[in-house]
């Protein structure tokens, strides 16, 4: 069950919150506020998994609200005005809703709540089969099963798919091969990891995967050969 609090400064748009969150059965709307400062009390003192915020409130805003009280919650916001939605996902917001709020629209964002809280819940012991990043202000979830290779591109990865467009996200390998299967993945070059599955061939410090040749640094070789050899 995902606990949540709602916060925004009209009682209708709570109340039509209060409404859908009854339809979703993995929601637990456990309060509402119409007042920022109620809300902060209230998140300082019980746990919280997911907060429905509106961004135009009086007394703060729910983007500078998120940044001092909720770094450590999913969030889905609440607008009127769609140009908001890049600054809500720059903040790693999981979705963001307009008002009006629809119903489809609603079970969609409480959706990818639902996913994502299932998958940092469980990456710890690897049981997920995908990975989610962040890309074009999305929160885009990749089956393992599709992944090609991953390459690095300075501050950037460019995950490379199977029958699909390559998604850029603002990570490094290191902090991607730390959600990835280790049985699945190996990182075999400062600047690539791939998945042990789609290897065609391997020669010399050569892998190729499809068409693309994928070279096996000298810091990598041993784990690879180790690990290519027993898989």
């Amino acid at each position: 069950m995902i606990n949540c609090v709602a916060i925004d400064d009209e009682p209708l748009a709570l109340s039509v919150l209060e409404e859908l969150c009854s339809k979703a059965p993995f929601l637990q709307l456990n309060k509402t506020f119409t007042d920022t400062h109620e809300a902060a009390k209230y998140l300082r003192k019980f746990p919280v998994d997911l907060l429905f915020l509106d961004i135009q409130m009086p007394d703060m805003n729910g983007i500078d609200f998120y940044q001092k009280h909720g770094q450590n919650k999913m969030v889905i916001f609440s607008t009127a005005y769609s140009e908001y939605a890049i600054e809500g996902f720059n903040l790693s917001a999981i979705d963001y809703i307009l008002k009006p709020v629809e119903f489809n629209r609603f079970i969609q964002a409480v959706d990818k709540a639902h996913e994502y809280y299932h998958y940092i819940h469980s990456s710890a012991n690897k049981s997920t089969q995908y990975l989610f990043v962040r890309s074009e202000y999305s929160l885009v979830k990749i089956p393992f099963s599709d992944i090609e290779y991953i390459e690095t591109l300075d501050d950037y990865i460019k995950i490379h798919l199977s029958a699909k467009k390559p998604v850029l996200t603002k990570m490094n390998l290191k902090n991607v091969m730390e959600k990835l299967n280790p049985k699945e993945f190996i990182r075999v070059h400062r600047s690539y990891i791939i998945p042990f599955c789609k290897i065609h061939s391997v020669r010399g410090k050569s892998i190729k995967i499809g068409d693309v040749e994928i070279p096996i640094g000298i810091k990598f070789e041993g784990d690879f050969f180790k690990n290519f050899e027993t898989d």
